[in-house]
């Protein structure tokens, strides 16, 4: 039986060393810091959020000092046996466009891996690059719990190079994937590495076009068919689109950004959005507002270098009264 308010954050905690589009220095653990952080202070004492990682051992001491100020945090998913962690260098060219290399990859997170947490509401899946979650991992949680499944496709879309660069990449295999995820999330730049032709001629153009939506009806209809209930593509600062079947019909929603202040820094946006969708479903069990959610902590994200960026339940739904009334 499910704990109604247990959500497990699935992926890699990698060192960030961060330089900025203003050339500013940011080093933190990312990825999966950031939706664990931002569900514990909207959960509180009503929750608990389980972070699920292969680290290096080194790394331990100080993930386990950036989560001890916030009690509900449940570290028992954190793994250095095999002492296989990531490290990444980030370097943004402006707000939204960095060139990434990675030093180091962890372990895949297999089945025995989560298998002590199969009866969290949501477990949300924050892979960064596509070897670090395994398929038998979603196919486990399927068969042994009733847990929404939320999926990042940032993962399955980026590969590293045997430099550690990391380079987009099409999901071919997409479809041996969608049967297992009930909500999958990504960006527009995500959206057209699922939306590859039978055969190019001669030259493949270039995968991203922030005008180039045309795409998004018949890959969410795709996707729909093969078994997700519900799609989201963020469109950057402009907010996200839903998608869903409604009586053999495609629904599409649009849920508006948030408005912010200066944008200081957009590392962790896409893993902040995640885990909104997954508070959402996991308190509300409510699409719209799950979107909502994922609009304000993707937003959030974006204010400063620190945690201080998330706000109390009470604080965000207040923001998301007021930028949703």
């Amino acid at each position: 039986m499910s704990n109604p308010l247990k959500i497990v954050v699935a992926g890699p905690i990698p060192r960030d060393t961060i330089s900025t589009y203003e050339n500013d220095i940011i080093m933190r653990y990312g990825c999966v810091t950031h939706p664990v952080i931002a569900l514990s202070k909207l959960l509180d004492d009503e929750g608990v959020v389980v972070p699920v990682s292969n680290m290096h051992k080194k790394d331990e001491e100080g993930i386990t000092s950036e989560f001890a100020p916030f009690k509900n945090i449940d570290l028992s998913g954190i793994n250095t046996k095999e002492d296989s962690g990531t490290v990444i260098l980030l370097d943004f060219k402006d707000q939204n466009n960095r060139e990434e290399k990675q030093l180091a990859c962890m372990n895949p997170i297999r089945p025995k891996h989560i298998k002590k947490h199969l009866d969290a509401a949501v477990f949300v899946f924050v892979p960064i690059t596509d070897f670090e979650i395994s398929l038998s991992t979603l196919k486990h949680i399927k068969k042994h719990s009733d847990a929404t499944i939320v999926f990042d496709a940032h993962g399955a879309t980026t590969a590293m190079d045997v430099k550690g660069h990391r380079h987009r990449k099409f999901w071919v295999d997409r479809d041996e994937w969608l049967p297992y995820i009930d909500v999958l999330k990504m960006n527009l730049e995500e959206s057209q590495c699922m939306s590859f032709a039978r055969e190019y001629e001669r030259e493949i153009p270039s995968i991203y076009d922030e005008n180039a939506t045309e795409h998004l009806d018949d890959l969410a209809m795709h996707v729909l068919k093969k078994g997700v209930s519900y799609f989201y593509v963020t469109m950057d600062s402009r907010g996200c689109i839903l998608y869903a079947m409604e009586h053999d019909q495609l629904k599409k929603d649009w849920i508006a950004s948030v408005k912010v202040d200066k944008v200081v820094d957009t590392t962790g946006c896409g893993d902040s959005f995640a885990g909104g969708l997954a508070y959402g479903f996991a308190k509300y069990n409510d699409p719209i507002k799950a979107g909502q959610f994922a609009n304000i902590l993707g937003a959030r994200r974006t204010q400063g270098k620190d945690w201080d960026v998330f706000k109390t339940a009470e604080e965000t739904e207040e923001i998301r009264r007021n930028s949703y009334s």
